[in-house]
Parts: structure tokens; sequence; C-alpha cells
């Protein structure tokens, strides 16, 4: 080919831009950590999210727990933003006030798994990492179950494997057992009014660590007795201390696996991260951040975001 046409080939997307025919800007399409806020709708309901990163980054989803948002993972979606991946995290069933449907079951885990699948359909992801912490954590664990072909790598942080969880907790004797206590008042009627009480004095006790400054931002999702009362179904839907999450066995996991767990978690114990390696068939990497209790995400969010990324990128 005469170098003047290869010059015209290269010029081409510039000249496209110029005329207003592109699909983006240069600046929109490179690596960048700066957060932007989205919807994303999965048939009738509509999810709030938060987006890093180029449209054709290779894509994260990431998902939430209790009583966060996911505003959680705001370090996690600046460092993959920043590495070029397409990171999304979204305020997850009840937390989001367009997908808050009426009724305990409505949260049942099999909903929860078809969120985050429907949510991979809509943003055009055939395959996608996933990462969660604490109940996204359990979601994420349901989705490599039901659809390990749909996932790249799979990042559960905090919460075990469920059937190593369902063990320990089926112990009266065990570590998990008691540290579990709180279920037994997650599920009681009305317990969302005890949790907000006060500007929410009790939850946001519960935040130990945590910038509150952040804690306020995941009180603007969840600060409403409606919202409270949808995440709270979440328990009342799935866990009590005899069944564990879900009640159903799930089984071995082969999907390229990072369990990420912290040493000062209150809520769950060591037993349960270390018998997780016995359900998992394929690659696993355990990591234990120590030092850091239950909010891992954000007090220790470059670590975490280092690994995830050392994972992502692993042969």
């Amino acid at each position: 080919m005469p170098c003047f046409a290869r010059f015209l080939l290269a010029l081409l997307p510039l000249l496209l831009l110029a005329c207003g025919d592109g699909a983006s800007t240069p600046a929109a399409t490179a690596p960048s950590g700066a957060i932007e806020e989205i919807e994303i709708r999965v048939g009738d309901l509509v999810f709030d999210a938060r987006a890093a990163g180029p449209a054709a980054g290779e894509p994260v989803l990431l998902l939430h727990g209790f009583p966060s948002s996911s505003w959680q993972w705001a370090d996690q979606l600046e460092a993959l933003g920043r590495a070029g991946y397409r990171a999304v995290a979204p305020d997850q069933r009840g937390y989001s006030p367009g997908a808050r449907p009426e009724g305990v079951q409505a949260y049942a885990i099999p909903n929860l798994i078809f969120d985050a699948l429907g949510i991979a359909d809509a943003l055009g992801w055939a395959r996608f990492h996933l990462v969660g912490h604490d109940w996204g954590a359990g979601v994420a664990w349901g989705v490599a179950a039901v659809a390990p072909q749909r996932l790249l790598t799979l990042n559960p942080i905090s919460v075990p494997h469920p059937d190593a969880f369902a063990a320990e907790l089926a112990d009266p004797d065990s570590c998990q057992f008691e540290a579990s206590a709180y279920f037994d008042f997650f599920v009681q009627p009305g317990f969302e009014d005890v949790l907000l009480a006060d500007d929410a004095s009790l939850l946001r006790g519960i935040f130990e660590g945590v910038d509150p400054a952040d804690v306020d931002v995941h009180l603007r999702t969840l600060g409403t007795p409606d919202a409270m009362r949808a995440a709270l179904n979440w328990y009342r839907a799935n866990v009590s201390r005899e069944t564990g999450l879900g009640g159903g066995s799930v089984g071995l996991i082969d999907v390229p696996t990072l369990f990420i767990w912290s040493d000062q978690d209150a809520a769950l114990c060591r037993e349960g991260a270390e018998r997780t390696a016995d359900f998992i068939a394929g690659r696993y990497r355990f990591e234990v951040i120590e030092g850091v209790n239950h909010w891992v995400t954000e007090i220790a969010g470059t670590e975490v975001a280092q690994l995830l990324l050392e994972h992502f990128a692993a042969p």
C-alpha cells in the first residue's frame, strides 16, 4: 500500500471525530479512574450504578454488601478504571429505588443471582470478572455455581464458600455460630426502625474504622425505612443460623478464584475461610489481609485493588 494511503487510513479516525461521527472522544475512551453514575435496566427494574474505565475495557462487576452501597468500591473503581478495565458497581436489589420490589421472597438468592447476570447482559458482557463483598460475595458464589461459563474470574471477599460457611454455622460450638448471632435480630420484623433510630446511630456504629463521610454516602442510599427494610429482606429471605446462605448446597466451583479475607473480621471466622479451599476445583488463591476488620474494601482499599489486578492478569 502506498505510504500516502497508509497515512490517510491512520488519520481517518481523527477526521471522523472532527466531523462529529465518532462514538466518543479520545478522553472518554482512555483509561480513567473517574467515577460516573449510570442506570442499568433489567426487565422492570432499574439499577443505579457507579462505573469507571473505558467502555471497551475488560469488564468487571462489583457487588456490594450490607449495609453498604456501590460507594464501598470507590477505591477499586478508580484503580480498575485507571488500569483500563470497565468496572461497574450497581446498588443492588432493594438499594436502588427503581429496583425495590415488595415482599420478602422477592429477595431470595435466585433473584439476586438473576440480577447480577441480567446486569451483565444489559451491559453487553458475555464474560466478565466478578467481585463481591459480604452479601455481594454470597451472590458471586451463586453466580459461579450456576453460570461458571460467564466468569473470567471469581473474587469473593470476606464471605467463604457457602458450603464451608454452612458447615461451620451448623456447629453450635463453632466461632461462626456465635459470630452469626446477629442474624436473629436482622430477621425480626421492624428491625429497620431500630437501625435507623437516633440518626442511624446503631447503623453508624457498625462501620468501625470507615470514614464517616463514606458512611454518609451509604446512608444516602440506605437511610430510609423502605430501603433498609428491603436490604434486611436479604437476610429474612435467605439466612438462618441453621441453614447458612440460601439453605442449599453450592458444590464445587470451577472458576479461577481469589478469596480475600481479613483476620479481624468479627462476623466471619477463620475456620470457614480456610475450609473454602475444599470447595474449589479450579485455580485458587487465598489472601489474608492482616489487622483489618470486615470493611476491608474501604480500610484496605489499595491492597484489595492490587490483589484484584494481579488476579485478573494471572495466566
